[in-house]
């Protein structure tokens, strides 16, 4: 499968959370939107997935201003944004916040002509659990330097 283009990554989703069972999901955008994010001015730091009657709502992610749009009156950059998924995924979604986790959007990507959200259910990493990951990056990062001067 072909990976698909890349516009922003939401980086402290990894570092922060556990991330479990990913998806992806339309966004209900303006066309200026959809030019912004494609040059680069979208950050979803900090956002979050909700649910509420049985839709998904993006909120919280900053969307920039297209430079060259007619229409930027009254435009807000972190407006509520509607998620585009299934009633089960939704129906998913809802037992896993159940669980005491959290829906954390990943990526905006590229999937054809259309914009879509990659999003996953997470649990919460505590200060040890970071550590760890940090130690277990640090030691093969260690391996592969060995391994790169035993091939010289």
């Amino acid at each position: 499968m072909k990976p698909m283009p890349v516009f922003s990554k939401n980086k402290k989703a990894r570092r922060d959370y556990r991330l479990l069972d990913t998806y992806l999901a339309g966004v209900v955008l303006d066309g200026q939107e959809v030019k912004s994010i494609r040059n680069g001015g979208s950050r979803l730091t900090g956002s979050y997935i909700t649910i509420k009657d049985g839709e998904a709502w993006l909120l919280n992610s900053h969307i920039s201003r297209y430079e060259f749009a007619s229409e930027n009156i009254g435009y807000e950059p972190t407006r509520t944004r509607k998620l585009l998924i299934t009633k089960k995924e939704i129906a998913s979604l809802e037992k896993s916040k159940q669980n005491k986790m959290t829906i954390v959007p990943i990526a905006f990507v590229s999937k054809g002509p259309f914009i879509k959200l990659a999003f996953a259910t997470a649990r919460g990493k505590k200060a040890h659990d970071k550590r760890y990951d940090i130690k277990l990056r640090d030691t093969q990062r260690d391996i592969n330097r060995a391994v790169k001067t035993k091939k010289r």
